[in-house]
């Protein structure tokens, strides 16, 4: 069982829903820097990561951490014996996958974030560090979650420098980071386990 993931999801969902018929709420919830800066809005650094744009955007993220974010919940239990350092690692995602964002348009009043994806990207990327051969579906095309890591990286540098898009790369970067070094943190063990399985692909469909 993977009470916290499955009550995550649960309640992106349903705020996410809730946004989506309410404006106000979804004004209240985003990441709108000067509301940090200037009326210390702080509860804005996780709140924006249970809102998005639309019904694949929040979809996509959900499905995401619903393969992924029951495994990693299940390693942290086992690792800290406490079912609180899931929840506190996806919450520090949320914050910490948003600040060099933050940082950089702190005065920008036209700049605006929302969703999950810095957080799953932590999820996903501590899930990679255990099992980097594992098959996973990108689009529906079957990839070795470390080939797709690879890829994730240096595409989301490439498109942050470029920008345009209006998808925040830098914090798909940052979550990542992110869920690595928790994890590490953890149990720097599993940096030993990571090199052994690279060493040795073996292919398994995840999930």
């Amino acid at each position: 069982m993977t009470p916290v993931n499955l009550l995550l999801i649960a309640l992106t969902a349903i705020v996410s829903y809730l946004a989506f018929n309410n404006r106000k709420l979804a004004d209240r919830l985003i990441l709108w820097p000067p509301a940090v800066d200037r009326h210390r809005q702080y509860d804005r650094l996780v709140t924006y990561g249970f809102i998005h744009a639309d019904w694949p955007h929040l979809i996509f993220n959900m499905i995401t951490l619903f393969f992924f974010g029951g495994q990693i919940e299940t390693v942290m239990v086992q690792l800290s014996g406490s079912y609180l350092t899931y929840p506190a690692f996806y919450l520090g995602a949320l914050v910490v996958s948003i600040l060099p964002s933050y940082i950089k348009n702190q005065k920008n009043p036209n700049y605006l974030s929302l969703g999950a994806s810095g957080a799953v990207s932590a999820v996903l990327f501590a899930f990679i560090l255990l099992s980097p051969w594992t098959i996973i579906l990108v689009f529906f095309i079957p990839a070795p979650a470390i080939l797709y890591a690879v890829f994730y990286v240096g595409y989301s540098i490439w498109m942050d420098k470029k920008g345009g898009d209006r998808i925040n790369h830098s914090a798909h970067l940052a979550g990542a980071a992110f869920g690595v070094l928790f994890l590490l943190a953890m149990n720097p063990g599993i940096f030993n386990h990571f090199l052994r399985e690279l060493s040795n692909p073996r292919f398994g469909l995840g999930g």
